[in-house]
């Protein structure tokens, strides 16, 4: 394990941790976290004066972000990619423009959104440049709450039920780069959920309440769908005949998970939910960059009668590395399944494609 893994597992340990250890360390960076809180405060005051003066300056297209408040784990990528599809299926053109965090999240989003330009640009505003390019009337920013900018048409703000804990720490005593009252500047609240409990959804929806009041929020469901073996990814038009399964193949089924997410222990909720026997969970920290001797380590564990699965953001990147002597492996990708507020996303999405229409009717 290199020192940046070690470090970001030793930041996972004090986010989430109740041991004594963990506590004694968030109490020391308690006031870290307030003057970085101060500092956020300040940027956003600076940018809301600006918002209310119209000094922003025009993007070259309209645009829909979807962000959140904390340092990842709410499942924006397949969001920001379920966005894209409804809006192609609008009749838009879009593109998915993100800041290209580690080397996993734009390859995910090209297998999920296949045909939609996938532009990575730290600054969002040159990506919209390369997106009009490229002949896309409108794009969606994943991960840009933060980035002000430039203006924006909706802005989708997520929070997961798995992930959510009180109280709402900032950085670096927890992950949150914004208090939870920055949402009474979203268009809409999405909250994500994966194997949450009902009355941690409930928990989550009345503080998403108490904080913003007026804020429209919706539900969705990031479901486990179909099995994939990873050494298909890039291979051609989807999985050969065999080599897929349906959620129903893992009842009963001995795994060795793999990931390297914000949220592990939600990915292996959701396996033994589906019935699967999980035997060991490789977890790496999120974002981490496999190496081979990850990959040794972890075929070592797999005898014969047990399956390796992982995320299809894992797969992307282990896939290069998998021995071909070694055992199968497989992956799951999240499938948006919208459960509560289906009338509040197709506005934000009509609002987009309205947006766009007025843009190419002007510049016609």
């Amino acid at each position: 394990m290199n020192i940046g893994t070690g470090g970001r597992a030793f930041v996972s340990y004090v986010w989430t941790s109740s041991s004594i250890g963990a506590r004694l360390v968030r109490t020391s960076v308690l006031p870290l976290s307030w003057l970085f809180g101060a500092i956020v405060a300040r940027r956003n005051a600076r940018f809301d004066a600006r918002m209310r003066t119209g000094s922003l300056p025009l993007p070259a297209l309209p645009a829909l972000s979807v962000g959140n408040l904390t340092v990842g784990g709410t499942g924006k990528t397949p969001v920001a990619s379920w966005f894209a599809s409804r809006l192609r299926a609008g009749g838009a053109s879009p593109a998915l423009v993100l800041r290209g965090y580690g080397d996993d999240e734009w390859r995910v989003h090209g297998l999920l959104t296949p045909g939609v330009p996938v532009i990575v640009a730290p600054d969002r505003a040159v990506g919209l440049v390369t997106a009009l390019s490229k002949q896309c009337d409108c794009a969606v920013l994943d991960d840009a709450f933060q980035h002000r900018q430039l203006s924006r048409i909706i802005d989708v703000v997520l929070v997961s039920a798995d992930a959510w804990r009180e109280p709402v720490r900032l950085l670096p005593s927890g992950p949150y780069r914004e208090p939870l009252g920055s949402l009474r500047r979203a268009s809409v609240a999405v909250i994500t959920v994966k194997a949450a409990s009902p009355d941690q959804v409930q928990a989550v929806r009345a503080a998403i309440r108490a904080a913003a009041p007026d804020v429209p929020i919706a539900q969705v469901r990031l479901a486990p769908g179909t099995i994939r073996l990873a050494a298909t990814i890039g291979g051609g038009h989807g999985s050969p005949r065999g080599l897929q399964h349906d959620l129903t193949w893992l009842h009963g089924r001995r795994l060795v998970l793999v990931s390297a997410i914000a949220d592990p222990h939600a990915f292996r909720r959701q396996m033994e939910a589906a019935g699967a026997v999980v035997q060991h969970h490789a977890a790496y920290p999120d974002h981490h960059e496999f190496v081979a001797d990850d990959v040794l380590s972890i075929v070592a564990r797999a005898d014969p009668s047990v399956e390796l699965l992982c995320t299809l953001k894992d797969a992307v990147k282990l896939a290069p590395l998998w021995p071909r002597a070694g055992a199968a492996l497989w992956y799951v990708s999240q499938t948006v399944v919208v459960e509560q507020g289906a009338e509040i996303l197709e506005h934000a999405v009509a609002r987009v494609l309205a947006a766009r229409r007025a843009t190419t009717s002007t510049a016609g």
